[in-house]
């Protein structure tokens, strides 16, 4: 097994422009195009884990459909989906997502996630204590990830049919598991962009949610991953590196660094990171 590639020194250069692009683009105005925005109207932690948590499992494609697809998923449960839920039987929850389909996200998925989001929180009361039940603590949130993610899929298995494999990734099934991170940011941050609200996990163990975009920043823009790839290694690697610039808070440019990519805005691309 080849030895991991020593980290980059901290380059004072690259600490300016990542507090420069963060100033400018990690506003509430920038969320209008992002999955994150629908969970605005949500003011209880318990209905934006579960909201969020189906928003972040849908947050793959283009973000016009996505939005969409998080609207319409959502629509059954109303404006309050934590009790909405978690007063919905079987039978309830088939007949309201049987017509849903998005992508390869089919209506038994659905319906798999949602069974999995309510037992989940009868369980444990919440999905952050599921996700505490499995984390035993360390450098980052990756090894509570993998036990969370395989309970979830344990939890949504009907009848003997799984839940659609890659829609609750888990790490060492070799994802980058870049929608559950994405989660995890929205759940645990607090700040003008993620709500946050669970208190059972530090935002210093947070892995930075590794797309195409964020991969492309990071190789070419930042220099700190060896490729372009939106792998879990790539993933590990670019959150160690933001950890020299922002240790207590390594996922804080995020959003900041995606939003020239994902949705630009006049000016962004000085930043050069589209």
């Amino acid at each position: 097994m080849r030895a991991p590639l020593p980290l980059p020194p901290r380059d004072p250069a690259i600490g300016l422009f990542l507090e420069a692009i963060h100033r400018d683009c990690n506003r509430a105005g920038r969320l209008d195009r992002d999955p994150l925005a629908l969970l605005g109207p949500y003011r209880t932690v318990a209905d934006r884990e579960v909201a969020g948590f189906i928003a972040a499992t849908l947050a793959f494609g283009r973000v016009d459909l996505i939005m969409g697809a998080v609207s319409t998923a959502l629509a059954p449960l109303g404006a309050h989906p934590a009790a909405a839920l978690a007063a919905m039987a079987e039978a309830e929850i088939v007949r309201a997502f049987s017509d849903f389909q998005y992508r390869y996200c089919f209506p038994s998925d659905l319906i798999g996630i949602m069974l999995a989001v309510k037992k989940a929180r009868a369980a444990f009361g919440s999905l952050e204590g599921l996700f505490a039940e499995g984390d035993r603590g360390g450098e980052t949130v990756e090894p509570a990830l993998e036990a969370f993610s395989l309970r979830m899929n344990e939890l949504g298995r009907r009848r003997g049919k799984a839940i659609r494999a890659g829609l609750i990734p888990a790490p060492s099934r070799g994802s980058a598991c870049k929608r559950l991170f994405l989660y995890l940011r929205w759940m645990v941050r607090r700040d003008e962009i993620d709500p946050g609200g669970w208190k059972s996990i530090t935002p210093s163990r947070l892995v930075i949610p590794l797309d195409v975009h964020m991969a492309r920043v990071c190789h070419e823009r930042l220099g700190f991953i060896p490729t372009g790839a939106a792998t879990l290694a790539n993933a590990l690697r670019a959150t160690a590196c933001f950890r020299l610039y922002a240790p207590e808070d390594p996922v804080k440019y995020d959003f900041s660094l995606t939003r020239p990519g994902i949705d630009p805005a006049p000016g962004d691309e000085a930043w050069g990171c589209g």
